[in-house]
């Protein structure tokens, strides 16, 4: 079974670390901890110097972009408005039609159902000696 051997890569690093700032100083712990701390304020001042926010006119860029973006997202909420007042009228125009069709077919089914019944009618009406009209 594998174990992870992540924790030993950390041992081995913080103890190799530990011994550099020892060996740097001459075998001091106090003046180990004392460079140790140098090194840790001067890398935080540097990531610090490229997180947004920390130049003069971050703020000013900060806003741009997000009235920028905000534009962005206005218009696209726009056009899909439009596009769905587009799609809403080609189906209404589309439901119309077939409503319109539908009705047609109706009817000349109900024209071809009056014709046969009228046709039927006269024909049983005949077999018994009755008019047609």
């Amino acid at each position: 079974m594998s174990k992870s051997r992540m924790p030993m890569y950390l041992g081995v690093a913080a103890i190799g670390g530990a011994g550099y700032y020892l060996y740097g100083a001459g075998g001091n712990a106090k003046a180990a901890e004392k460079k140790f701390e140098s090194d840790m304020d001067r890398a935080s001042g540097k990531i610090r110097s490229k997180l947004p926010g920390e130049t003069p006119d971050a703020e000013k860029n900060l806003k741009g972009y997000g009235q920028e973006a905000g534009a962005k997202i206005d218009k696209a909420f726009a056009d899909a408005d439009k596009e769905a007042a587009k799609i809403r009228k080609d189906a209404e125009a589309y439901a119309k039609d077939t409503k319109a069709e539908a009705l047609k077919a109706v009817d000349k089914f109900d024209r071809k159902v009056e014709e046969g019944a009228s046709k039927a009618k006269s024909g049983i009406s005949g077999w018994f000696g009755g008019s047609s009209k």
